[in-house]
């Protein structure tokens, strides 16, 4: 900036005002000769001022410039320097490579390290038991009385291992007399088949023969309604399972229920003989299996009965008393109407049952203890898990992925830091008030339907962290209750498990507005609940490296779950239609590696919630940074706040692809990237991406 002096101005006010060196400079150009000096002095004097000056105020120029990128420099967003902000960037700096173009390839510009490194969703998760496990083995974490103390002293009795091996299968043998005894372990009383069913449903949590829960009805979306569907096999079968591995897998699981017998003191011949019979039951009950292909193309999905009446279609189950034994305190009777998945299965289960009952009443009895014992492993002595994990370890090498069956407790949660809870809120409420504004700009969406989508996201409710009952030390105690621990830790277990049985029954009974928490608050899954309308964070969710007050506020928070645009029916469907299909080849021009290819029309509503999400999210940052004076950017890295978003926004997803596409939901990690940032202009803008380079292609499909 030039400072020029008016007539008068003294030295000392020049000084003050900082233009001493321009008055220097101006009365040294001033011409200094008096009248008597010559004409040609005075000329070359006057070329020689000129090129002074122009030297002088291009210094001048450089100067201000210099100035300017300075003040810019220390008025944009400050570092963050927190040890958070410090690992979050370490984090970014070990799964990516800046040598890559992110114009050409972000996927790797943000990943390409990042196949040394577990799945984010997952390592979170593995981090959240360790913080569970450091508070559970602080004695300082609770107080003598507190609801808490229950979890605590079940986890001490869970880690005390020498009292577990010490009891042996002493605890499982107490529970084959509550059962009526077992043949082959030489201790038996008359069995009762529905009796053994109704206590193994109720009281253990074991479904052998078709598994029974609550869930919302279809046509009142608050009612509960108890829905009946395929048994969970203890082994990992699928209906286009070759016959070899078929049989590869069953002589595991043979091997398996020997070694379980024989724990329980069983003769080894007769255990062969029940085991062998078990194996046949299984056999047969998964070959009454519909495909679901068929089940859909007959309309037999989901059907609506009542109990009476399938009473009638597969009579060997006592439903009405199985069933009222294990939703108590609801009341049922011979009308309630049920909804039941696959008919044919359960009648040729019931009539399989009948002839069990008939010929080998015994061997029935056997494939029902088998079972629970599979499903009690977790609290049984080392021997027990030992030959659980041996059969997992077998079959996962048959079928090169994890058995299907996967149990894990979570005994409490907490939330207590509320400035994350209210950052969280914050953020969603951000994202909320962009997703109103978006829904003005959609092409495809009908003025009626614009209104009621808008009304339905301002009403949209969110829940964070934790149910509510877990802050409040009274209620958290008559939550525990109905738990009662001891005398041994297999009691301990059950009390638990009919604990947790006994509050999704209560749950689903409470009148509205209650919510269901249908989720754990150390999960790492944000859900949404059709019937409550309500979107869930867990806390287990908001913890580095996704989220923390003290980061940048950069979290993508995306609602899949209420942004499909599939069933729109006062839409204009030629519109989203167009939009979609441009999305499926938008995303089919993508590369993946190896020359592999990918077919998006099995996932196109999941990639049109990306791409709407991704947008949304952004338009939520953007205007954030309009109205929030405290953005940070992580130190030492050079990417602008808006960069850092999309960088952010890719981390998430930096994982290995799928071992099993064709039944993933999603479209492989490259392509979640790549598809949504390459249809969002803003991402070539501020990454300067050249026209029609493969990040900045030269059309994008107007969907959202």
């Amino acid at each position: 900036m030039l400072c020029f002096s008016p007539p008068g101005s003294s030295h000392r006010a020049l000084q003050k005002r900082g233009c001493l060196h321009v008055v220097f400079l101006t009365s040294w150009l001033l011409p200094q000769s008096s009248p008597e000096e010559g004409p040609e002095w005075s000329r070359e004097w006057s070329a020689a001022r000129r090129l002074l000056l122009v030297v002088s105020l291009f210094s001048l120029l450089l100067g201000s410039s210099v100035l300017w990128v300075y003040i810019f420099r220390n008025c944009g967003p400050r570092p963050c320097e927190t040890p958070l902000c410090l690992d979050l960037l370490a984090r970014y700096q070990a799964s990516g490579n800046t040598s890559e173009t992110p114009c050409t390839d972000f996927f790797s510009f943000s990943c390409k390290k990042a196949k040394r490194i577990s799945d984010s969703f997952q390592a979170l998760a593995e981090e959240n038991k360790k913080r569970l496990k450091r508070l559970l083995e602080d004695p300082e974490s609770w107080h003598p009385g507190s609801g808490e103390e229950k979890a605590f002293q079940f986890y001490n009795s869970c880690m005390d291992t020498d009292a577990i091996e010490a009891e042996g299968a002493g605890p499982l043998k107490q529970v084959m007399e509550e059962l009526g005894g077992w043949h082959i372990s030489g201790n038996r009383t008359s069995f009762d088949f529905n009796q053994t069913l109704k206590l193994l449903m109720s009281q253990y949590g074991h479904f052998p023969f078709f598994k029974a829960y609550l869930g919302p009805h279809p046509e009142s979306q608050h009612t509960p309604v108890i829905k009946i569907d395929q048994p969970e096999f203890d082994v990992p079968l699928k209906q286009e399972q070759e016959q070899k591995i078929y049989a590869q897998i069953f002589r595991e699981y043979l091997t398996y229920l020997n070694r379980l017998g024989t724990l329980l003191g069983g003769d080894p011949i007769k255990v062969q003989q029940h085991a062998s019979l078990s194996i046949s039951i299984t056999s047969q009950l998964f070959q009454f299996l519909s495909p679901v292909e068929q089940q859909e193309a007959q309309d037999k999905h989901f059907q609506m009965v009542t109990i009476n009446q399938l009473q009638e279609m597969a009579p060997a189950i006592d439903w009405l008393s199985c069933l009222q034994a294990t939703f108590t305190p609801m009341s049922l009777g011979p009308s309630q109407l049920l909804m039941v998945q696959d008919l044919d299965y359960l009648r040729n289960m019931s009539q399989l049952v009948e002839e069990m009952l008939l010929k080998h009443r015994d061997f029935l009895q056997s494939h029902m203890i088998f079972g629970l014992v599979g499903t009690l492993s977790p609290a049984l002595d080392s021997k027990f898990q030992e030959a659980r994990r041996e059969l997992r370890q077998k079959l996962r090498e048959l079928t090169e992925r994890p058995p299907l069956v996967r149990r894990e407790s979570h005994v409490f949660s907490r939330w207590g830091d509320p400035s994350t809870r209210l950052s969280a809120m914050e953020l969603f409420t951000e994202i909320k008030d962009a997703l109103v504004a978006h829904l003005k700009r959609l092409p495809w969406i009908s003025e009626k339907t614009r209104r009621e989508a808008q009304n339905r996201v301002t009403q949209l409710q969110v829940q964070m962290g934790a149910p509510e009952w877990t802050l409040k030390p009274e209620l958290a105690r008559q939550e525990y209750s109905n738990i009662q621990l001891g005398p041994n830790f297999l009691q301990s277990f059950l009390s638990c498990v009919r604990s947790l049985q006994a509050r999704k029954v209560w749950s689903f009974l409470q009148p509205l507005p209650y919510h269901r928490w249908q989720v754990s608050p150390w999960g790492v899954t944000a859900s949404y609940s059709i019937p409550d309308h309500e979107v869930v964070f867990p806390a287990g969710l908001l913890q580095p490296p996704f989220f923390h007050p003290d980061y940048p506020r950069l979290t993508v928070v995306v609602m899949d779950e209420i942004l499909h645009p599939g069933d729109c029916l006062d839409c204009d469907t030629r519109a989203l239609q167009e939009a979609l299909l441009c999305l499926e080849r938008h995303y089919a021009a993508f590369p993946l590696p190896g020359g592999t290819s990918f077919s998006g029309s099995s996932t196109l509503l999941e990639n049109a919630a990306d791409v709407g999400g991704l947008a949304i999210a952004f338009q939520a940052y953007s205007r954030s940074l309009l109205e929030y004076r405290g953005e940070t950017k992580l130190p030492n890295w050079d990417l602008s706040p808006h960069q850092l978003f999309f960088r952010s926004y890719a981390q998430v997803l930096c994982r290995e692809p799928s071992t099993e596409r064709s039944q993933a939901p999603h479209s492989p990690p490259r392509l979640r990237v790549h598809g949504p940032l390459s249809n969002t202009p803003a991402f070539a803008r501020h990454f300067r991406c050249p026209r029609d380079a493969l990040m900045n292609p030269s059309s994008r499909c107007q969907l959202w």
